[in-house]
């Protein structure tokens, strides 16, 4: 019952705090103007970057009532995401007035931000020999990078995933669901419960975004989610892992993050920056083959999906 209660709060908090916060973009000029010249906005008329506040907000809300992590963790997950998000709007407010944000102080933000959650507790630690049993523990020194490249990876596929209506919100609330279930089957609580929160947010922000999309989160909104899909698998999906299963939170976030390692590859086999927006992207690709948006958003849905129904698979076959 809690995890219901969690959900339609998250989702009722976003779906009223949007259309305020949009009247507040439309009236302050922070909107993502259409261009011509770009094959990245195809959409014709100014739309508000507000929604990631309202996302951000709800999330934080329905947190601070059902999850009882120490106050330690609690800090560092809700200041860790603040920090994404105000990094997010400065970037967003870039853009807004024709202005490319520099890359280097983004990305120290977000590690700075992962460095919270691994300080807090929240890590990486080791996995379980499927062989004998036992348990590997990591180095300190390896845990540390990977727990910090896994949530700055995440928050940054997430958001290179921010391309069409519909697309990041949904792939969000398909992981975070997926999340959600292998937090459920492990019987890991308060990770379940973010998860849930994540869904809800995610799904509330849909009813907004989906096309024709009336608001965009921004990088703002799409870090944070990415953020938080990073938290809620290291919280969860990692902890007492096997080697097998370290598969699972990858195969949940599938579709964006096996498309940036490929546009990440690809760029640097061209020598472009790897941080430098194009339409390299998987959803960009399919509409050059004649789909339409609606048809692409569909078709990645899908496929995020059986990634996602694929991981529990391999969960439940563990067990």
């Amino acid at each position: 019952m809690s995890y219901s209660i969690a959900f339609a709060l998250s989702f009722f908090i976003v779906i009223s705090l949007i259309p305020p916060l949009k009247q507040v973009a439309l009236r302050i000029g922070f909107v993502d103007k259409p261009r011509s010249d770009s094959a990245r906005k195809i959409h014709k008329e100014p739309i508000p970057l507000t929604a990631g506040i309202a996302i951000y907000i709800a999330f934080i809300a329905v947190y601070l009532i059902f999850v009882r992590d120490s106050w330690l963790q609690t800090g560092a997950i809700l200041g860790g995401g603040l920090l994404v998000l105000l990094i997010g709007l400065v970037d967003d407010w870039h853009k807004t007035h024709g202005k490319e944000f520099p890359a280097l102080p983004k990305f120290l933000v977000q590690i700075s931000a992962a460095i919270l959650v691994y300080a807090s507790g929240v890590v990486f630690a080791g996995f379980e020999n499927p062989l004998n049993g036992a348990y590997v523990v990591l180095p300190e020194w390896l845990s540390f990078l990977f727990t910090v490249l896994w949530i700055f990876g995440v928050t940054t596929v997430i958001n290179f995933s921010d391309g069409m209506d519909g697309l990041a919100g949904g792939l969000s609330a398909i992981s975070g669901g997926t999340l959600l279930v292998v937090a459920l089957v492990m019987g890991q609580q308060d990770s379940a419960m973010m998860a849930v929160i994540t869904v809800g947010v995610s799904i509330g922000y849909l009813l907004f975004n989906r096309p024709p999309a009336k608001v965009f989160m921004g990088d703002a909104g799409a870090t944070f989610l990415g953020f938080m899909l990073g938290v809620v698998a290291l919280d969860g999906a990692f902890k007492q892992a096997t080697l097998i299963s370290l598969f699972i939170p990858i195969l949940a976030l599938g579709v964006p993050i096996l498309d940036n390692i490929r546009v990440v590859l690809v760029r640097l086999m061209k020598g472009v920056p790897i941080y430098r927006a194009d339409a390299s992207q998987v959803h960009y690709r399919l509409l050059e083959t004649g789909m339409k948006p609606v048809q692409v958003v569909s078709f990645l849905y899908l496929v995020n999906l059986c990634f996602g129904l694929f991981s529990i698979v391999l969960l439940l076959a563990q067990g």
